[in-house]
């Protein structure tokens, strides 16, 4: 966990750590300010740490604590917010983007496989800790908030030990460890599923859903406009892949093996992520052809997501969450690499209400080009899955969390405890 000397700490961004078997993510922390002419400045902190073994983060985790901390300053000016990331990680670069300063701790995820390795992850975590409670100390904050994971372990802890409140917000229909652990010391705790109370105290579970970007709501583009945007026909039929932000291997890898499947009469907006950027393009070199449009990198998602007639993801909390607030019909492949298998979980919450059809990654290369071919020419699958996920939407979240935020924080203030 991060810590610095102004705020609290809020998680930010998800820390996964893949072959180590760990999630981190941001959290944050709100201070009063006794001089301002609110009652709150808020000093959220968010600890970001998206990281795969062989390194590399995503953004699945930042944009919702980014998110939180926007709502935050909707609702109070002169609040004060702090991250708290994981050093050398994505959130490192994307929260001070966004107007906010983030300090990182040195905290890394544990390696299941090697265990001997471990002894430098203990090393990081205990100087993670002494770090993080600096921080909290010399921050003073009214509240920290955690979204799970290695990073916002440390920085909740030392908040929880100086009695300043903590609010948890699990992203994932499967709790992860850390947000476990940090659950009984925690006065609310803000889920996305139903039926948490499998992991966390009923009494302290609030259902606000994940924040998530807010420019992908953009009612002021159409579909046909949003198409013309890729260099598309708006009369075909329009598949969305998004192949994440370093390349999700199983995905890209069903899609360049089933190109020649793809018919001239249905399109493909294909993002491969970095990782998978020179691979994609070799799979298109030879045929060139003008239905698919590849890039490493989509930066109008919103875009994006309102030229697709179906979308292709894998099952990340932050990906689910924007499919069922825009209600796009979705073919979910779970990554296999994440702790406790929670993608599997999160998609299966999806396919057993018939809101999304799931594939595993075993079977991805296999099923997926076909599956997707068939169901995006299919308008009654389409519209089906489009209502069934759109009743799972849970609108306003940043919103929400923001006002249990500040009652919290209000409420604690009234016991003289701040």
């Amino acid at each position: 966990m991060d810590g610095r000397e102004e705020g609290i700490a809020t998680g930010a961004a998800p820390v996964a750590v893949r072959g180590h078997g760990a999630e981190g993510r941001p959290f944050g922390a709100v201070r009063a300010d006794a001089e301002s002419g609110t009652d709150l400045a808020f000093r959220p902190r968010g600890d970001l740490r998206p990281a795969a073994s062989g390194g590399g983060g995503t953004g699945g985790h930042i944009f919702p604590a980014i998110s939180i901390a926007n709502a935050i300053k909707n609702k109070c000016p002169n609040a004060d917010i702090l991250f708290v990331g994981a050093e050398n990680r994505m959130e490192m670069e994307k929260v001070p983007a966004a107007g906010y300063p983030i300090i990182g701790l040195p905290v890394s995820g544990f390696d299941r496989k090697h265990l001997l390795k471990n002894i430098k992850v203990l090393f990081r975590l205990f100087k993670s800790i002494r770090l993080a409670d600096k921080t909290v100390k010399s921050f003073s904050p009214d509240i920290a908030v955690g979204v799970g994971g290695y990073a916002s372990g440390p920085t909740l802890w030392a908040a929880a030990r100086r009695g300043i409140p903590t609010l948890i917000q699990e992203q994932n229909s499967y709790a992860g460890v850390t947000n476990k652990l940090l659950a009984s010391k925690a006065k609310a705790i803000c889920v996305a599923y139903e039926n948490m109370d499998r992991f966390f105290p009923k009494d302290r579970i609030i259902l606000t859903g994940n924040p998530v970007r807010q420019e992908l709501q953009n009612d002021t583009i159409n579909r046909e406009e949003a198409i013309r945007f890729f260099n598309l026909d708006p009369s075909k039929k329009t598949i969305l892949v998004i192949g994440g932000s370093l390349g999700a291997r199983t995905i890209n890898n069903s899609i360049a093996a089933g190109i020649e499947k793809i018919p001239q009469n249905i399109q493909l907006i294909w993002q491969s992520g970095k990782g998978y950027d020179t691979q994609a393009q070799k799979a298109l070199e030879e045929k060139k052809p003008e239905n698919i449009k590849q890039m490493p990198f989509i930066s109008r998602m919103d875009m994006a997501y309102k030229a697709a007639d179906l979308v292709i993801s894998r099952a990340g909390a932050s990906s689910i969450s924007e499919l069922c607030l825009l209600g796009k019909p979705v073919i979910l492949i779970p990554s296999p690499n994440v702790a406790e298998d929670h993608q599997t979980k999160n998609a299966q919450a999806l396919s057993t209400k018939n809101a999304a059809l799931m594939i595993r990654d075993c079977d991805a290369q296999n099923l997926l080009i076909d599956t997707a071919l068939k169901t995006v020419q299919d308008e009654t699958s389409l519209k089906n899955m489009s209502d069934n996920i759109s009743k799972m939407a849970q609108r306003d979240s940043a919103t929400r969390i923001a006002d249990i935020i500040f009652e919290l924080v209000t409420k604690n203030k009234k016991n003289g405890k701040l």
